[in-house]
């Protein structure tokens, strides 16, 4: 079994380092407890901005020179924003590590966010909002998500245009002052690391900064109903959501399972029925989404407005068909399936690390491997239909995208 350490250093970042000694990379990721659900009202978007813009000059090299130093280095890194946290990974060969480490430590706390650098960001951004309206799929998921978590936690990445027309460098700075601290970071390491020196150089390169903060959960109040948006398509898209078992509830295993039967591959009940079988829809699936403490099942498809109607009776009719006819079969396969692709998954180090950062958000604590991989494969066709009797699908939120509405029974 893996050993991995876990603690709160002194300045307040909440750290877990894995050793993985035959590996040839480190990794690491910084992860801030900040996403669009921090910004305010009137600055949304702003977060994806901070993350769009941080790298394009400090204090002491302009953005060039910053990427140019990574590249002396080989190191790649990589970064993203999301609802309730911002990552930023590294990779680079031991040897060359703890500078990288450095060069990223620079530009998360000594940022000068360019006013050219944030001019060029919000048109970017700009011109991703207006390019959702042509990605039906993008669009859906965009207006569901305000449906289903409401004006907080159904936030945007990019955020509103309108707020972002009016967003300043000065006020981009002072978001990430607020919120970029380290008692706000969470940080993984995987790879052939020395944990010490890690610790010693996450301690130097970052000074406490206040109390440890943004460990928060946001909760929202779950609204079922129906909701069509009118647009001119030749596809009509189905969103259908309801509420599922979160990351820390003990029947998390046992959805995962079921996720599997649904929609985990060619043979999986949602691919045979809807699409193979009917001809119903031109792509169709299910998952879920997990803002802290919450989980929500997703299911989704798109067909003709023709044929709308019975794709949605037809998606309703297969999660529910589950708990009469669940089979053991199915039930093994899509195990199977789901520890293949953890232990596939496991042997690429940046995947390591990033597992461990999920750990950290979700549970506060580093989950091992084996004891997922063991938790998964317990599962038998009686928990799926126990999850399922703890979890039906209803009430639930449903919305359409295209042309006509559709004529559904009260969810």
């Amino acid at each position: 079994m893996d050993v991995c350490r876990h603690e709160v250093l002194s300045n307040g970042i909440e750290w877990a380092a894995l050793n993985l000694p035959d590996r040839k990379t480190i990794t690491g990721e910084l992860r801030f407890l900040t996403g669009f659900v921090h910004e305010p009202a009137t600055q949304l978007g702003i977060n994806h901005l901070v993350e769009q813009t941080i790298d394009k000059g400090t204090t002491r090299r302009t953005g060039h020179e910053l990427h140019d130093a990574f590249d002396a280095l080989g190191a790649r890194w990589a970064s993203w924003s999301g609802r309730e946290a911002t990552g930023f990974q590294i990779t680079a060969l031991p040897e060359y590590f703890d500078a990288a480490l450095a060069l990223v430590a620079e530009f998360l706390l000594m940022p000068t966010f360019p006013t050219e650098a944030v001019d060029v960001a919000i048109q970017n951004t700009l011109d991703e909002i207006t390019h959702l309206d042509d990605d039906p799929q993008e669009l859906t998921s965009k207006l569901f998500h305000r449906r289903v978590y409401g004006p907080v936690l159904g936030r945007h990445l990019y955020g509103e245009a309108d707020e972002l027309r009016g967003v300043t460098s000065a006020q981009v700075e002072n978001f990430w002052r607020t919120h970029y601290v380290p008692g706000r970071m969470q940080a993984s390491f995987a790879g052939p690391l020395d944990a010490n020196r890690l610790a010693a150089s996450l301690e130097k390169l970052f000074p406490a900064q206040g109390a440890i903060t943004g460990r928060e959960r946001l909760t929202f109040d779950f609204q079922p109903g129906y909701h069509h948006q009118s647009k001119e398509l030749e596809q009509e898209h189905i969103a259908i959501c309801y509420p599922g078992a979160s990351l820390d509830h003990p029947q998390r295993f046992a959805q995962r399972v079921l996720i599997a039967v649904l929609s985990g591959g060619m043979s999986c009940r949602l691919f045979t029925e809807v699409r193979e079988k009917q001809g119903l829809v031109y792509w169709v699936t299910a998952y879920t989404e997990h803002p802290r403490g919450v989980g929500m099942v997703y299911l989704g498809a798109s067909s003709t407005p023709q044929r709308c109607p019975q794709t949605y009776t037809t998606l309703i009719r297969e999660i529910e068909r589950v708990r009469e006819d669940l089979q053991a079969d199915e039930v093994q396969r899509a195990i199977t399936g789901l520890v293949a692709r953890m232990q596939t998954r496991g042997d690429i180090t940046a995947a390591r690390c990033a597992e461990l950062a999920d750990d950290l958000f979700h549970y506060g604590r580093i989950i091992p491997r084996e004891e997922k991989i063991n938790q998964i494969s317990r599962v038998t066709v009686n928990d799926v239909q126990a999850y399922l009797q703890a979890h039906p699908p209803t009430p639930r939120q449903v919305l359409t995208l295209g042309p006509d509405p559709i004529t559904l029974e009260s969810s």
